[in-house]
Order: C-alpha cells, then sequence, then structure tokens
C-alpha cells in the first residue's frame, strides 16, 4: 500500500497548517470510505448478463468479498487494457483473472489464485503452410494479441514483433478467420467460447504449440493505493474458501 505523505512548513500560518493536515489525512481515509470496484474482461468465466457480470469466476470473487464482509462492492466489465490502468493507478480497484508475472508481481497486491490456465497458439486448419514447431517459429507470422495481456507482454519480451493489437479476444478472432492474422494464443476454453460467439466450427482450429513459459495461475489482485486491511480480509476470505473446495467447485462448473 501507498500512502501520500504532506510536510507540513512549520512557519506557515496556523489555517494553512490544519487544510495540508486534514489533505494529508484524507487520502487514506477516502480509500478506506470507498466501495471496492472489482472489474475484469469478458472471457468464458466472465461476461454481461443482462444488467449483470456473471460467470464462475466472478461468483469467486463476490463470494470472496461477501465472506470477508466486503458488501461494498461493484463488478464491472471493461476493455482489459482499460482494467489493467484502473488497477495501476486507482485506489480500491480488485482486478481479477489476471495472470501473475514477476514483472507484475510488485505492481499488484495479491489476494488469491482462482484458477490454472494454459495457452496454445492455434492456426486456420487448412492453413498447412503455416508450419509451427518452436516458439521460433513463430516469430515469422502474425500473430493476434490484446493489449497490455500476458500474452502481449510475453511475446513482446520474447522480441516478437509481428504483433496486431486489438482490445478485444473476439476481434482477433475475427482476424484469424478472415487470415488477416495468422496465429492467435488462446485456452481451450477461450476457443471453444469464440468459436461458438463467430458462429465457426471449432473443427476449422488445430492447435500448433503450447506456450508453456506464459502458462501460469490467474488471480484476483488489489492496486497498491488499497488498504491493507482490505486486502487482508480478502486473502483470509478466499484461502477458506479454497480450502474447503468451493473455490474448484465454482470454476469446475462449465461456464
Amino acid at each position: 500500500m501507498t500512502t501520500a505523505t504532506t510536510l507540513v512548513d512549520p512557519t506557515s500560518p496556523p489555517r494553512w497548517r490544519a487544510l495540508l493536515l486534514a489533505c494529508a489525512l484524507a487520502v487514506p481515509l477516502a480509500a478506506h470510505g470507498q466501495p471496492v470496484r472489482a472489474v475484469t474482461e469478458t472471457t468464458p468465466y466472465t461476461y454481461q448478463k443482462g444488467d449483470r457480470v456473471v460467470g464462475t469466476a466472478t461468483e469467486v470473487v463476490e463470494k470472496t468479498l461477501q465472506a470477508a464482509g466486503l458488501t461494498d462492492y461493484q463488478v464491472r466489465l471493461y476493455p482489459w487494457a482499460r482494467a489493467y490502468d484502473m488497477a495501476l493507478k486507482e485506489p480500491n480497484v480488485l482486478i481479477f483473472l489476471i495472470a501473475r508475472t514477476p514483472a507484475r508481481e510488485t505492481q499488484f497486491q495479491w489476494a488469491g489464485e482462482i484458477m490454472k490456465i494454459q495457452y496454445h497458439l492455434y492456426r486456420l486448419k487448412e492453413r498447412t503452410e503455416i508450419a509451427v514447431k518452436t516458439l521460433a517459429d513463430a516469430k515469422a507470422y502474425t500473430i493476434g494479441v490484446m493489449r497490455d495481456d500476458v500474452r502481449h507482454q510475453y511475446l513482446q519480451g520474447k522480441g516478437f514483433t509481428r504483433l496486431a493489437v486489438s482490445a478485444q479476444w473476439s476481434d482477433n478472432f475475427a482476424k484469424l478467420i478472415k487470415r488477416q492474422v495468422d496465429l492467435v494464443p488462446l485456452t481451450e476454453d477461450d476457443a471453444s467460447s469464440l468459436c461458438q460467439e463467430a458462429h465457426f466450427d471449432c473443427a476449422g482450429l488445430e492447435r500448433v504449440l503450447t506456450l508453456d513459459e506464459a502458462s501460469t495461475g490467474l488471480y484476483m489482485a488489489y492496486s497498491l493505493a488499497t488498504p491493507v486491511s482490505t486486502v487482508q480480509k480478502t486473502r483470509a476470505a478466499f484461502d477458506k474458501l479454497k480450502a474447503d473446495g468451493t473455490v474448484r467447485r465454482t470454476m469446475e462448473r462449465k461456464p
């Protein structure tokens, strides 16, 4: 957690000293008084239904917050880059289904691992000219990624330059179908969901390479400006739900 520190000049007039002290105290008090804003993107585990955000991962987060006594919360869907930016910069933001990587370790306050995830590179099955047996092979092709997603960051870090960046995975999948990109990195559940959404027969997809290094756990994590007490309550509640099997049972239900 980071808190603002205000230095008060002892020679300043009393009313200004009082004002500065009030401003210094207002920052942590405001953070404590705000509702938790839980933010995520559209996935098979988090999606809009009517006027509510639902899905198995959403259910896990809501059960955790309720068990922690944090009943004043909102759950909202955003493009990933927007949700990620909010969690980096704003107080009382809980981002979920975020991959925990070394680069992100000190950028957030981690509250619990919701699920494990494994990413694969997919091509259209009919595109036999796309031959990928190693990660180095994939550098020869255009890959559709989502801005600020862990797959985007991972491939950039590996020196990939032929990346077509979109705001949504549905955009990347549409580009794959139209042959505007050659490959997309997805989970099996993502692939199945996107096929259904696009009315595309998943038999027309082929998995060509597993991104073992990018495969990781997906977590819920708070912004650094969130009070530590909120994080601790959430982490303790989540640990209990994980220990009694609630998290596993919820996530194993079909999205």
